[in-house]
């Protein structure tokens, strides 16, 4: 069975990437593309990468538009998708890649987006464990997608924060009240429109942080995911970087540890959350993630170490921000919804050098 998709703000990074990836699915057929500004030009002028799909004509975004498919990603800033999504009918996969449905709590959606909470949807992260396993198999967000016909797509951070630190929490092992995440993204995080301190000759070379002191959007984000892991009250201080290179994450994420934990209990938490799942891995010890090694792939890296003098752990996770942090996650997740084999369409290995 073949499935109709449409994609929204396809000339944005994440719209182009999610494009990229569904030109080689074999179970799909992109018969749509919709943007603002680049209405009625065709795809390829804008996106020549993009070769088997360059004679599609973009179209503006709307509802009827978008209407007619069995799938629609919607690749919109925050408070554009909601609007749309709620014109869409409900026999319509929709898969937000944008912040608007991530967030349960509409104050913690007013707090740090200052606009009316669309609602929520389930969450497209596939290998996040959902409740603590201190006996038996984790829970994870996988077995909420099967059938669904809305779904959010995780941000980019919280992709790899969460990776990162559940499964210590899930376990029991991790204090959940002092969480630090600092992260390095690539450019193409910020999306593509042009901005001074994004030019290559402000960027390359050069490293800055933002959204320092708790005013980062992911941060609730990250707090949502954590507190289900864990079952109890989480607090995450993040601070975001800018790095000179343009696509990738590299997280590193730290936790006080319960006493009486030992580094062998913490590889066996991961080692139990991880084995099994075909995107996510931990590398062999003395092996450290780069962001090289899954550029342009679904996957997701990581590896921990036990800091005995402060008691705490740190897993560093590498990711790719436009793969695995948005546009994988999200073709991933719509298989899941549609009863495909999870890796459909997404067996690429990572691009080096």
């Amino acid at each position: 069975m073949t499935f109709s998709v449409a994609v929204s703000g396809a000339t944005g990074y994440a719209g182009g990437e999610v494009l990229r990836l569904l030109s080689q699915h074999p179970q799909v057929d992109v018969t749509t593309v919709t943007a603002h500004s680049s209405a009625g030009t065709r795809l390829g002028e804008l996106a020549p990468n993009l070769r088997s799909l360059a004679d599609l004509t973009v179209q503006e975004t709307s509802p009827a538009t978008l209407s007619g498919h069995d799938v629609v990603f919607l690749a919109l800033p925050h408070g554009a998708s909601g609007p749309v999504a709620a014109e869409l009918p409900e026999g319509t996969l929709v898969i937000d890649a944008g912040a608007d449905h991530r967030l349960r709590d509409p104050d913690a959606w007013a707090r740090f987006y200052g606009t009316e909470h669309a609602g929520h949807w389930p969450y497209g992260l596939p290998e996040l464990i959902t409740a603590p396993f201190r006996t038996g198999s984790p829970t994870k967000q996988r077995e909420d997608l099967a059938g669904v016909s809305r779904i959010a797509v995780p941000g980019c951070y919280p992709t790899s924060a969460q990776l990162a630190l559940a499964p210590g929490l899930a376990a029991g092992l991790l204090d959940p009240e002092d969480i630090v995440i600092v992260a390095a993204s690539g450019t193409s995080g910020a999306g593509k429109a042009t901005k001074p301190h994004l030019m290559a000759s402000e960027a390359m070379s050069s490293m800055s942080p933002y959204g320092v002191g708790g005013v980062h959007r992911h941060t609730p984000e990250m707090e949502q995911g954590f507190g289900d892991a864990s079952g109890e009250s989480v607090s995450v201080s993040f601070t975001p970087t800018l790095a000179p290179m343009p696509r990738g994450i590299l997280t590193t994420a730290t936790a006080r540890i319960r006493p009486g934990t030992s580094e062998d209990d913490l590889r066996a938490a991961w080692d139990a959350a991880y084995d099994s799942e075909p995107f996510v891995h931990v590398l062999p010890e003395g092996q450290w993630p780069t962001t090289k090694s899954v550029q342009g792939s679904n996957h997701a890296v990581m590896q921990l170490a036990l800091d005995p003098h402060v008691g705490r752990v740190i897993v560093t996770c590498a990711i790719d921000n436009l793969a695995k942090g948005t546009a994988g996650g999200a073709v991933q997740s719509m298989n899941i919804a549609l009863g495909l084999p999870e890796t459909t369409g997404l067996d690429q290995e990572g691009l080096v050098p």
